[in-house]
């Protein structure tokens, strides 16, 4: 009797609506290995990356499933933006910080926040101008003045992941890096500024509406910083003042897997920007939090957060794939294709326009910054910088979807318009120029032209930190090159002295407080049982 009750609560509980999210979970499972497989067999020829293998791979299915349900449906999984921001975005931008050749990337600091900062606001500009200009003679449908600002932060988030997949760190280092750099700072600002948008009374535009907005813009953008660093910063005490690793790494795992989640959901209760807070958390954390656990905490945490980004990157694909195939979201522009071809076209040469006007005036900024030949960007440069972040993906789909459907629904003739406009500008961007930006970058900067400049950059850049300045000392005239008060040295060489008073700083002070590397003495590589013995 007991037995046969609990198997008949056992079939209550498994409903029909249960058993069919287990089927579409694990049929959704199932693709995801067969993307990892596939692009594993694709790796050797770097055409096809991991990104455009599951965008194929969800298109099919996505066609299959539509062919199946006449017409219903196309979807396994009904995704919500609002989980796509909360569980699936974090692992890939906290990675992104987290694996991040700070040398590099604080290198080229300056020219980074310009890039992903100050260009994604130009960008941001002209793409919320120039659709409000095309799109109103389009007759798409009703949009309000929020709608065509939204547009501009949707389309100027740039698609980093996608492009990073062609491109190569050891023959371009200081284009990776640049790349890179901007495009999490962009994904950063697009979320702020789409953020700043909602909250903002259109109803009556003046100076002092443009006043609340950068005010807006400034806050989020300054204490989401200050938020990753103070998290990052707590990990690391903890860490280094309990040492958790001399009972067990598991737990030494889980409190930096978690510290870094926390960050992020942080963000987000208090209506700050997650994305910008997480990324500068896993810089953060890698810079003093890592050197503090066990050598096994240090190998299973890199392996992990790299693992739990290259899912994500794998899920969110395969579902845009599926997605772009969502009848209901057609349904509302078959009646006129044309009319969605030309949104499409606009919004995708507003892209390309956008970001030119950026990029090269920017570029010839950064230029006139630098003194050394070899730290400036050449013409080449420029045009695989402007070509490498036209692609636009997963952060542009969530805005998307957040600004112009309820819950994966569109009602809306000119939000469903919108919505296909998007798929089809991020499945061209992802496929057509994923596959150009290889042979592309081959054709302008050959590799012997890249690791050349890698060489040149690296010594630039290491000489004075490896030789304590006595080196540069010699060819400067005995100058002391980290003197605070020498405005010469610093207007001369600004990145590396800044950068060598803050290691001066960071090893007087924040190291011997925080721990890092060469101020925690190494762990035993084994700590006490569990299964850290085997």
């Amino acid at each position: 009797m007991g037995l046969d009750a609990v198997a008949r609560l056992g079939v209550s509980i498994l409903s029909d609506d249960d058993q069919v999210s287990v089927d579409s979970i694990t049929l959704f499972v199932a693709l995801l290995c067969g993307c990892i497989v596939i692009g594993h067999l694709l790796e050797e020829s770097r055409w096809i990356n991991d990104s455009i293998t599951a965008l194929v791979i969800g298109l099919c299915t996505g066609g299959i499933i539509l062919l199946t349900t006449k017409g219903k449906s196309s979807h396994l999984l009904e995704f919500d933006e609002q989980l796509f921001f909360i569980y699936v975005l974090p692992p890939i931008i906290f990675n992104a910080g987290f694996q991040v050749k700070k040398k590099q990337f604080f290198r080229n600091f300056v020219t980074i926040m310009l890039f992903g900062a100050v260009g994604t606001l130009i960008s941001f500009s002209i793409i919320s101008f120039g659709a409000k200009e095309l799109l109103g003679k389009l007759d798409i449908g009703f949009l309000e003045l929020r709608d065509y600002l939204a547009i501009g932060a949707i389309f100027s988030a740039t698609d980093s992941v996608c492009t990073l997949q062609v491109l190569n760190q050891d023959e371009t280092p200081r284009l990776y890096s640049l790349v890179f750099g901007e495009g999490v700072v962009n994904d950063a600002t697009s979320v702020v500024l789409f953020n700043a948008i909602q909250k903002l009374d259109l109803s009556h535009i003046n100076s002092r509406v443009a006043l609340v907005f950068t005010g807006n813009f400034l806050y989020l953008f300054l204490v989401s910083t200050f938020l990753g660093v103070l998290i990052g910063l707590l990990s690391a005490y903890l860490i280094k003042k309990i040492y958790l690793g001399r009972h067990s790494t598991d737990r030494e795992v889980a409190l930096m897997i978690l510290m870094a989640y926390l960050s992020y959901v942080m963000a987000e209760l208090f209506d700050l920007s997650g994305i910008l807070t997480v990324f500068i958390s896993g810089i953060v954390m890698s810079h003093y939090t890592w050197h503090n656990v066990t050598v096994n905490s240090k190998v299973t945490t890199r392996h992990a957060f790299a693992t739990l980004s290259f899912i994500a990157e794998i899920f969110i694909f395969l579902y845009v794939g599926m997605d772009a195939l969502d009848i209901e979201k057609w349904r509302f522009v078959k009646d006129s294709p044309g009319k969605s071809v030309g949104v499409s076209a606009a919004l995708l040469g507003l892209v390309l326009v956008g970001r030119a006007c950026f990029v090269f005036p920017l570029s010839l900024l950064s230029n006139c910054l630098k003194r050394s030949e070899h730290d400036k960007f050449g013409l080449k440069q420029q045009v695989t910088i402007w070509w490498a972040g036209l692609m636009r993906g997963s952060v542009s789909m969530a805005l998307a979807y957040n600004q112009f459907t309820r819950f994966s629904h569109t009602q809306q003739p000119g939000n469903a318009v919108m919505i296909t406009s998007t798929i089809t500008i991020v499945l061209f961007s992802t496929v057509v120029f994923g596959l150009i930006t290889k042979p592309l970058v081959r054709f302008l900067l050959p590799s012997s032209q890249g690791f050349n400049n890698m060489i040149s950059s690296e010594q630039s850049f290491a000489r004075p930190l490896l030789t304590n300045g006595q080196e540069v000392e010699v060819e400067m005239g005995n100058v002391d090159p980290l003197r605070p008060s020498s405005l010469s040295i610093l207007l001369k060489e600004p990145s590396h002295t800044i950068h060598n008073h803050w290691r001066r700083f960071d090893d007087a002070f924040m190291r011997p407080l925080f721990g890092g590397r060469g101020f925690v003495p190494d762990a035993p590589e084994l700590s006490k049982g569990g299964c850290d013995q085997y």
